[in-house]
């Protein structure tokens, strides 16, 4: 058995990154070498592939797995995503709700304002530009006279979300749904 310590620097890959799957082959996380040494060493998953790299200890040297599958089903959490810029930009597809304006210059926009009562919620924000923006300024759609394009909505939940916006490893692909 290899015995990791906190004190061996990363030239042995210890901190590399390793797929984690489910026992049904679904990703479910990416951790670090570390760990995926440690759930193999206790008997609760095995390699799938091995990187071209190895991890040494004073004894063995061992091909550093890049993808390992769990023995055992684990139920995937399916949390409610988180409200933010980013995440808000994605869900509309970088477009202003109101003229469709495809633009990285976006900025939010409450639908029912916040000095109105408005909360900071999914289903009352949507991306704007500011020209958009700049005219509903505090007032209701009715107000402003301006049209949504489409109902704001909060995101359903994905499991695979902590693959969007990262670059994937070459042998991690064949194992996740889609190219993220």
């Amino acid at each position: 058995m290899i015995e990791l310590r906190n004190e061996i620097p990363d030239k042995n890959n210890v901190k590399s990154l390793v797929l984690l799957l489910n026992q049904n082959y679904q990703p479910l996380n990416i951790c670090t070498a570390r760990r995926a040494i440690s759930l193999m060493g206790l008997g609760k998953a095995e390699p799938i592939i091995n990187s071209s790299r190895n991890i040494r200890s004073a004894t063995a040297s061992l091909p550093l797995p890049s993808v390992i599958r769990l023995y055992y089903m684990v139920k995937i959490p399916t949390t409610n995503r988180r409200l933010s810029r980013q995440a808000l930009f994605f869900r509309d597809k970088f477009t202003c709700q109101y003229c469709s304006k495809k633009t990285r210059q976006l900025t939010i926009d409450h639908v029912i304002p916040r000095s109105k009562g408005g909360l900071h919620v999914w289903e009352n924000v949507v991306s704007a530009c500011a020209d958009c923006n700049h005219k509903k300024a505090g007032l209701t759609l009715r107000e402003s006279e301006l049209k949504l394009k489409a109902s704001p909505k909060s995101p359903s939940p994905n499991p695979y979300y902590i693959f969007q916006h990262r670059n994937i490893a070459e042998e991690w692909k064949p194992f996740i749904p889609w190219e993220a």
